[in-house]
């Protein structure tokens, strides 16, 4: 059953030639409609996460539900063919349920708001955007439960319902949903900045219609998803084989001491299509790490990397993609049956990134980007005040990004380039707590020609007791280096207490009890570098000693001879890159670094934790495997 629209106007539209001129101009004006539709929504949300650090998605699409301009979309075709009841001018559907959506959300603190656009009683388009929520309820505050075994821990979890009907408030709708967070006032004032953004993108297409017309208007919707769809075919004919390429990654453990978790994916080419094909990925968890991937998402993922690393000209869209099959089975880690609890699924979600990179250069290493995608790091700290009144923070971390054909990583940035961090005056005006250090991890960015991003080192010191809350990765596997880059620096957490105890803290851990003056230490990984370390120009080196973003201890791992100035030998520097040439074999397409065997026996020296076991279900341990 498909969603059954209500129009007042059943004349049909005319599809018309559209010239490049005003094709350029109703393109620029729709990506500058969802800008708009981000900036409405910084200025009005409450949550940090939403107001300051961007983590919300908006779309614009087609009447059929196919994104034109976005980031994060790919949604509302699903919504239309599986909704069951009718859409009528001024409805906007609200829902949060992963598993009502095939995944086209992934957990449920992102609230998807989805608003039909009308001009004259006809359907004209579509605007979307969803949000995470500081807290929608469940087990614990911020309602990512590393220990949940199902999804009705993780709190409110709602199907397509209406939030606004022909235009009113369904003051109940709204009432209930608060009612589940802690922060009802964040979550309200987040959800109507959500629809008062989708409301901007909807005035602007209508705007468009009554200037250019709508089958003008519609037309050009039709011929921007077209030439994405010309672009994406070239693209994929140049760059991807029809020989199969495989590659795997892994989570490091699920929180309960299990791990790690394998994600395999084949991609090759039949014809036109590419097909990309999980089979090998490990079954799903008995904890909140799954990640119900939904197909579209992933070739929208897919497209994005393949326009950034190829062609970033190119317009992305929904357009390609029936020139993608993408095959995820049933009861894996990316395809969890219900209810398989999915609030932790950001490692997941970062690795993929990590998996597509390594799929597609394979064939064209010159393109090849290193890992460090690899997660998104969460902090959570509620409690009450000296007043008696609730806080909750909710904060994305930042890790290293990979090194890159082009250049080094960024030091200390978001797995989403659209993400920026809390400011630290931010955090210490309205949370109780202190930003002792921020800064970059010297040497945590694997060497390479073009090294890896270094990670982040963050000192909280806390001036109210209360809990705190740890989702990351990349602590027991590092995020490996290409042509012949090394990996990068793994993440580690620690907690100093007022006592004088230093306890270290595991990637995922939820309940954590800090006391009034607790310092911790939370420190994200670093990017693989690229490349052949060897080549790395001295002077850089020399000027990023300096920087304090390379130690001299750190130089030699490129070969270099420098002094704590930042000046370089460069007589002993050559000795040693000869030296270094002459022992090492030859340069490795992925450097993974020590084997899985190799990591067990050192974690505990080096983290202060102890290995992940295997889950019981494996029939073989996995494997590194590089080899």
């Amino acid at each position: 059953m498909t969603a059954t629209i209500i129009q007042t106007n059943s004349a049909p539209f005319k599809s018309v030639t559209v010239d490049p001129v005003t094709l350029d101009i109703l393109e620029n004006a729709l990506r500058n409609a969802r800008v708009e539709m981000d900036a409405t929504l910084f200025r009005t949300a409450l949550s940090p996460g939403i107001r300051e650090q961007g983590d919300a998605f908006p779309l614009i699409a087609d009447r059929d539900g196919k994104m034109v301009v976005g980031q994060f979309g790919s949604f509302i075709d699903g919504f239309i063919r599986l909704y069951q009841g009718e859409i009528e001018e001024g409805d906007v559907i609200l829902l949060n349920d992963p598993y009502s959506c095939e995944g086209a959300i992934s957990h449920t603190s992102d609230q998807l708001v989805i608003a039909p656009i009308f001009h004259k009683g006809r359907l004209v388009a579509w605007s979307a955007m969803f949000g995470h929520m500081t807290d929608v309820g469940g087990k614990v505050p911020g309602s990512l439960p590393t220990d949940a075994a199902s999804i009705f821990e993780e709190g409110l979890r709602m199907p397509p319902v209406k939030l606004y009907r022909k235009g009113v408030l369904q003051g109940d709708i709204l009432a209930i949903a608060a009612h589940q967070s802690r922060m009802p006032e964040w979550y309200k004032a987040d959800l109507h900045a959500i629809v008062a953004a989708c409301r901007v993108a909807g005035r602007r297409v209508v705007e468009l219609c009554e200037r250019f017309g709508e089958d003008v208007f519609t037309s050009s919707l039709t011929e921007l998803l077209a030439r994405n769809h010309r672009a994406m075919g070239q693209l994929m004919t140049m760059s991807i084989g029809e020989e199969k390429v495989s590659f795997e990654d892994f989570i490091c453990d699920d929180g309960k001491g299990a791990g790690p978790f394998k994600i395999k994916c084949t991609m090759w080419r039949e014809g036109p299509r590419v097909i990309l094909d999980f089979e090998g990925t490990d079954p799903q968890s008995d904890s909140s790490i799954n990640f119900y991937l939904n197909e579209n998402m992933f070739k929208m993922f897919f497209g994005i990397y393949m326009i950034m690393v190829f062609d970033p000209q190119v317009m992305f869209n929904d357009g390609f993609y029936d020139l993608v099959d993408v095959r995820i089975p049933e009861g894996s880690l990316l395809k969890p049956k219900f209810p398989a609890a999915l609030s932790c699924r950001t490692h997941a979600l970062g690795r993929i990134f990590d998996v597509l990179g390594a799929l597609l250069g394979q064939k064209t290493p010159e393109f090849l980007c290193a890992a460090g995608f690899s997660s998104s790091p969460h902090l959570m700290f509620s409690g009450y005040d000296g007043k008696g009144e609730w806080f909750q923070l909710f904060q994305i971390g930042f890790g290293g990004i990979p090194g890159r054909p082009f250049g080094d990583g960024a030091d200390g940035h978001s797995l989403w380039p659209g993400f920026t961090n809390v400011p630290n005056e931010f955090l210490e005006r309205y949370f109780p707590m202190v930003i002792e250090r921020y800064e970059s991890v010297a040497d945590s960015g694997g060497a390479g020609r073009f090294r890896g991003g270094n990670g982040i080192h963050m000192t909280y010191r806390f001036l109210e007791s209360g809990t705190i809350a740890i989702h990351d990765d990349r602590w027991f596997i590092p995020p490996w280096g290409v042509n012949g880059g090394l990996p990068g620096m793994r993440s580690w957490k620690r907690l100093e207490k007022v006592s004088g105890e230093s306890i270290p803290l595991a990637s995922k851990c939820d309940g954590i009890k800090v006391e009034k003056g607790d310092l911790l230490h939370f420190v994200t990984w670093g990017g693989g570098g690229w490349g052949d370390p060897l080549e790395r120009e001295t002077d850089l080196i020399g000027l990023e000693i300096t920087r304090g973003l390379i130690t001299v201890e750190g130089a030699l791992r490129f070969g270099v001879v420098a002094h704590g100035d930042g000046s370089i030998d460069e007589a002993a520097t050559e000795a040693l890159r000869a030296k270094m040439r002459g022992e090492r074999g030859p340069l490795q397409l992925f450097d993974r670094g020590p084997s899985i065997d190799d990591l067990r026996a050192s974690c505990l020296a080096d983290t202060g934790l102890a290995a992940p076991v295997q889950p019981v279900w494996r029939v073989r341990p996995s494997r590194m495997a590089a080899e």
